[in-house]
């Protein structure tokens, strides 16, 4: 998985995967997922197949993703913790969306890759 500390390794990963959700490509949104993944949001447990579908169909269209201030990435284990605050903005249902998160995601290494296995959004208190 390459020579750079893990953390980094992590870093990057979660900066391609952001990149991904811009570009709104559901297959290529799915390679940064385990098949276990799931999204966790006030509403509770989103699994990967709703969000790829939502994607695929436009129900769900990202415009940008950009970390706010510093991350946070660290080990446990055999898996990795990343935490950020993320901006975003783009369509859910019909209606434009902007949103100020904190982010938290679990990485772990699967086929010589990191993949996500647990996303779980918190809306940024104003």
């Amino acid at each position: 998985m390459g020579e750079m500390p893990v953390e980094d390794q992590v870093r990057a990963v979660a900066e391609a995967w952001a990149t991904a959700l811009v570009g709104n490509d559901a297959s290529r949104i799915a390679e940064f997922m385990t098949d276990e993944w799931v999204y966790v949001a006030a509403t509770g447990a989103v699994t990967k197949a709703d969000v790829l579908a939502w994607i695929a169909s436009g129900r769900l269209v990202h415009h940008t993703m950009t970390v706010v201030g510093a991350d946070r990435v660290v080990r446990a284990g055999d898996a990795v913790v990343y935490t950020a605050r993320k901006s975003s903005s783009g369509i859910w249902d019909g209606a434009s969306y902007t949103a100020d998160e904190w982010i938290t995601e679990v990485f772990a290494p699967v086929d010589g890759r990191w993949r996500c296995v647990f996303s779980q959004k918190t809306d940024v208190a104003h």
